[in-house]
Formats: C-alpha cells, structure tokens, sequence
C-alpha cells in the first residue's frame, strides 16, 4: 500500500505521527466504452466551450458561478486556505460507539505509526481500548475538511470519515405516515421468520455474484467471440432472474418459514379426514380419544345411538350388542308383546339395557326404557 497523507493525531498534547493508507478498494472489473460499429475507444476530451480547443490537465482551474458571474480560483489561491495546509488529525471528544449513526459513516483509513518509537500511537489505541470509546475527529483531506471517528480494528487505528449533519438527506415519505395496522399473528411470524435466519455475521462468506458472473461472461466471450450464447453460458435465459409471483404478506411468511424450516406444504396436505387416523393400508382406524371427542361433536354423533351400541358392544364383548339395540328400538312400533318380552329376556338384551343405563348416549336409554315397561305389562 502507498500512503496517501501524513499528519499527526492531536491527543490533548500528545502528538501521535502517522501515515494514512486507505483502507477499502473497488473490487469491481473495469470496463470502458466503445464505438459498437468497429469497437472504437470512446475518450472523453477536456473541450474549452469558447475557443473549442482540447485544454490539456495542467492549463485548467477551478472555478464557481453565482448570480450569472464565475469566480474562477486558481491551484495556488486553493492552497492558500489555512484548513488545507493542516496536516493534524484533532480529537474533539470522546463518545460511545453506539451514538454514531452508521449513515454518516463514509470511507475508512487506515493509520500506521510515523516514528521510530510507536509508544504514543500504543497508548491512544489502549486508551480507546480501556475506555470502549471512539474518538471524533477533525481533519483536512483533498481539499476538504472532514469529520471522523478514530476506532481500533485488529490492533490498528482506524480513521473513519463522516459525512456533515447536513449532508445526509431527511427521507421523508408520505406512504408511512398511513395508519398501517399489523396483525399479532404477521408479527409472531415475522418474529419466526427472524429467528430461523438468525446467524452470526461472516463477511467472508458472501460473494459478489454480479462480478463472478460478469468474469464469466467476459471468459466466454473471449472464447466463443460473436457466437456466445448466453442460455449457455448462465442456464437462464436472458434477462431472467427476479421475476415472481406477487402473495399477500402473510401468505409470504407462511412459505419463507416453511422454506427455512424444511417442512414444505406436504406438513399439513397429508393429514386424514377429521375422526379418522390412516393407517397407511388404506384403511381408517378409529381416532384417538381427543380426536373422537371433537370429531363426534362436529359430526352430531352426540344425538345417535350408534356410538353408545359400539361402546357398549365393546365393553360385554358381544358382537350383537348393536343389532339388539336397533332391534329393541324397532320392536316398540312394529312388533308383538310376547316378541318384546322374548327380547327383553334374552342375553345380549339385558347386557344392553344393564349397560346402557350406566351410559349416558340418549340413543341408548332409547331402547332400554321400551323394555322395562314390557317387563311391567306382561303379568297383566
């Protein structure tokens, strides 16, 4: 790295020497224009208005317009500004890094000792250090004068410039003063969605696609020239890429945290029918108790005699429990006394009506109380 300014931090009256590198680079391939008839070079000239000659670098100067005059300043009067003949980095105060709005923040530099003894540069960086606080600076660069944040970074000071108050723009936007309501249950998803990406950040591990595509693209070109094809060569179609449905917000939710959690929508497609559980041979098996309860009130089974039967079958082992009880409720209507009396005394009927009346299925007490009173009438 070549430094590109030397100065000194003014640390109360502690002077501390360095040199300044910057810090960052643009990673990003340079491309040029060309004329795309032949390929020409496209330059851009530095063409006087009035005489229309081409001004070489050193014959142009600076210059301002107000109020239909131009105020031409020439490198010499520039200089003569006592701001830019300073070379000292001033530390005004000392506040916590979290006050500092990231927006302000502008391009980093880095700061190496300038003397054959850093001690002063190791003190200011262990005074940072001990007090978990970032210096604000004042300085002249290029012919600005600039604000700052000196910080540490891996043992090294770090020179962060910043943009003035009046640099950074209000935003303003009068789609946000609408009264937008949001759901607890969009928040709770939302919240979910934050969660199940939640990570530790890693620089390293993100790459600049555009750039690794673009190399991609200048490599093919180099190797198929005028007959590349692009489908080929990225496995879209030209221009493809970020177009999708539009889904309302919840819906959106609902997929991103299927997505991230792996359930996909086969979670809840595959569930049987509500009292039912599959039993993977085709065939249904009776629910658990939990379910049965709440798919027998959605159903209306409370107000049949069917359920009691089958409960009732299950508890004396009899498998004609509930064929006797249709059979005793059919018999009150249609059949005989003496065929009434005949059932009333067989087996299962008993083991019915002894059974049912513990019960509380009204189908059930149905059929038991037309017995009894058989019972009553025969002696007569």
């Amino acid at each position: 790295m070549r430094a590109i300014w030397k100065g000194a931090i003014a640390f109360g009256l502690v002077n501390v020497p360095v040199k300044v590198y910057s810090a960052t680079e643009d990673h990003d391939i340079s491309l040029h224009q060309v004329h795309n008839a032949d390929g020409g070079r496209i330059r851009y000239q530095r063409r006087c208005e009035v005489c229309g000659e081409v001004v070489d670098y050193s014959d142009i100067e600076k210059a301002f317009d107000e109020d239909g005059r131009t105020v031409v300043l020439s490198k010499d009067e520039l200089k003569s500004i006592p701001a830019e003949n300073s070379h000292e980095i001033e530390v005004v105060q000392f506040v916590p890094s979290e006050q500092l709005e990231p927006m302000m923040f502008e391009k980093s530099y880095y700061l190496e000792p300038d003397s054959k003894s850093p001690k002063a540069y190791v003190l200011l960086r262990r005074a940072l250090e001990d007090t978990d606080r970032v210096a604000i600076v004042q300085f002249a660069l290029r012919e600005k004068t600039r604000l700052g944040a000196l910080r540490i970074k891996d043992d090294v000071l770090v020179l962060q410039s910043l943009l003035w108050p009046d640099e950074v723009r209000e935003a303003n936007f009068p789609s946000l003063e609408a009264d937008i309501r949001i759901s607890a249950q969009e928040r709770d998803m939302s919240a979910a969605l934050v969660e199940s990406m939640a990570a530790d950040f890693e620089p390293e591990s993100f790459t600049d696609e555009y750039q690794v595509q673009l190399r991609q693209l200048i490599d093919a070109k180099l190797e198929q020239g005028e007959s590349l094809d692009t489908e080929e060569t990225f496995g879209v179609e030209a221009g493809e890429g970020g177009k999708g449905e539009v889904i309302d917000l919840m819906e959106a939710l609902k997929r991103s945290l299927d997505r991230k959690r792996g359930g996909g929508e086969g979670a809840s497609a595959g569930g049987s029918s509500e009292g039912e559980a599959d039993t993977g041979d085709g065939e249904a098996e009776p629910a658990k108790p939990a379910r049965r309860a709440s798919g027998n009130k959605a159903s209306g089974n409370k107000a049949s005699g069917t359920g009691a039967a089958s409960k009732t079958a299950a508890k004396t082992g009899t498998d004609d429990a509930k064929p006797a009880a249709k059979s005793s409720a059919k018999s009150t209507a249609a059949k005989s006394t003496a065929t009434k009396a005949a059932a009333a005394k067989s087996p299962a009927s008993k083991s019915t009506g002894t059974k049912s009346a513990d019960t509380k299925s009204s189908g059930t007490k149905t059929a038991a109380k037309p017995a009894a009173k058989t019972r009553t009438r025969k002696p007569a």
